[in-house]
C-alpha cells in the first residue's frame, strides 16, 4: 500500500457511520451482509447507507458481490491488513509487529 491509498482508506474511516458499517462487516467476515441489513442493524437511513458504502467501496476497504436480488458487502481484509502493515511499516526498531491477535469472529 501507498501513502494516497492509505490516506483514502484512513479518510473513508474517519466518519462515525462509515466507520461503524466497517466495524460491523469486519465483524460478519467474508459472508458480509445485505445492504438492508446493515441498515437494520446500525439504523442507517439507506440513502445514506449507499453514499457510505460508496466511499468505503472507492477507498477499497469494502467489496461487493451479488446475490440474487441483493447486494452483499464484505469487508476486504487484505485492504485493512494492508493498512495495518503500511501504518506499523517502521515500528519497533524494525521488528515486525505481531498482528496475530487481530482475530475476527463472524457475529452475524
Amino acid at each position: 500500500m501507498d501513502t494516497p491509498q492509505a490516506l483514502l482508506a484512513l479518510s473513508a474511516l474517519a466518519q462515525e457511520s462509515r466507520l461503524a458499517v466497517f466495524r460491523l462487516l469486519i465483524q460478519c467476515g467474508p459472508e458480509g451482509l445485505a445492504a438492508t441489513k446493515i441498515a437494520e442493524h446500525l439504523d442507517i437511513a439507506p440513502s445514506s447507507l449507499s453514499f457510505h458504502l460508496k466511499e468505503l467501496s472507492h477507498s477499497g476497504l469494502v467489496t461487493s458481490r451479488q446475490h440474487g436480488r441483493f447486494i452483499i458487502y464484505s469487508a476486504d481484509t487484505k485492504a485493512i491488513s494492508d493498512l495495518v502493515g503500511f501504518l506499523t511499516k517502521n515500528c519497533c526498531a524494525g521488528i515486525p509487529c505481531d498482528t496475530s491477535s487481530l482475530a475476527v469472529s463472524t457475529q452475524c
